[in-house]
């Protein structure tokens, strides 16, 4: 099945509509590349998508270990390279809030889960992974 569907609209932005459920997200291509930088750029969303899996993952553990994750925020940085251009590395800067309950091996699982997670393992290796999770 078809995940979503793109449609350039011209001044290298592009709308982008996931299919089940209608959303919409627009990309622009940065303004160090030529774009205006009004939007996530693609390479932005890959970094993004890394942060959110990771963030994703933890919270489905956390529910099959049944314990409470009371809030997780987190800043995402991408850092591109040149010749050729590319994602070098992604800095993602994670903070947990877990029910006073939690013990360290749910603490641990959850670390555990940062190269784990699937858009983890489907980068390319020679991308950085600098990923911190603090517990607060």
């Amino acid at each position: 099945m078809t995940t979503a569907s793109t449609k350039y609209l011209g001044k290298l932005r592009c709308s982008n509509v996931h299919l089940q459920s209608g959303t919409e997200i627009l990309t622009d291509a940065p303004t160090d590349n030529q774009g205006m930088g009004s939007a996530y750029s693609p390479t932005d969303l890959c970094a993004l998508s890394l942060t959110t899996c990771i963030i994703t993952t933890m919270a489905i553990y956390a529910q099959g270990k049944e314990f409470q994750i009371l809030n997780i925020e987190a800043e995402t940085t991408k850092h591109m390279a040149s010749d050729p251009r590319r994602i070098a590395r992604i800095e993602s800067h994670i903070r947990i809030e877990l029910n006073p309950e939690a013990d360290d091996r749910a603490r641990e699982g959850l670390k555990r889960i940062v190269p784990l997670c699937p858009v983890s393992r489907s980068l390319h290796p020679d991308v950085i992974k600098d990923v911190t999770v603090t517990f607060i």
